[in-house]
């Protein structure tokens, strides 16, 4: 099995030194490059690009989002992960919009990472649950009137509720026993419906209108 790649970017050495430590008994993902800021990043990846990128969002020099965005730009197949700590909700949707695909707290366990880096180098997204309850506790909080709730079918909740679980097009066809095709033409109209552009936008948009239980 191919090793997965990844590129770690935080600007504290000695996060970046007990990751790398932690990964080092993994089998199958190796930290091929770190960097303490996302211009060192963007300068290591010109010739050779990681299959997965964890990108801390404040740091000096140039953040996580200025380089998400630029890294995104360059290199569309490129797969970030968001290191984030309580507190950076504002940054959530600009991540997305950036082209992050998933969010992990800074203190999550050695499993969801590798979890987390999995998932999105597979092709899914991936949301730690305590952002994800984050998200829906400030949004209940400061939650303005509400359009009309948009009207899914019975298969579009279901698939949707696999996709915010980071599942592919191919293990949902296998999951409810349907073809790929069918399942692309589902999820292109829940995209309709819900007005977002790619799958982090609508795992997000589905967690604030509670069109899935967390």
């Amino acid at each position: 099995m191919k090793k997965i790649n990844v590129f770690l970017v935080d600007d504290h050495q000695l996060f970046r030194n007990g990751l790398s430590l932690l990964m080092e008994n993994e089998k199958n993902i190796i930290i091929t490059g770190e960097a303490e800021n996302g211009q060192q990043f963007l300068e290591s990846i010109t010739e050779e690009q990681p299959d997965v990128v964890l990108m801390d969002i404040e740091m000096p020099v140039m953040d996580g989002f200025q380089a998400t965005e630029a890294a995104c730009t360059r290199y569309p197949n490129l797969k970030v992960i968001t290191l984030t700590m309580f507190g950076e909700e504002s940054y959530y949707l600009k991540m997305i919009e950036a082209g992050a695909k998933g969010f992990l707290l800074k203190n999550s366990g050695i499993d969801e990472v590798i979890k987390a880096i999995k998932t999105v180098y597979n092709g899914g997204t991936y949301f730690s649950q305590e952002i994800l309850y984050n998200v829906v506790k400030n949004i209940q909080e400061e939650r303005k009137e509400a359009g009309p709730p948009i009207q899914l079918s019975s298969r579009e909740r279901e698939i949707l509720e696999l996709i915010c679980k980071g599942f592919s097009n191919t293990e949902i066809a296998s999951e409810l026993n349907i073809s790929k095709r069918t399942v692309e033409k589902h999820r292109s109209n829940i995209l309709d419906k819900t007005a977002t552009h790619n799958t982090a936008s609508l795992v997000m948009y589905a967690v604030e209108n509670k069109l899935i239980a967390l």
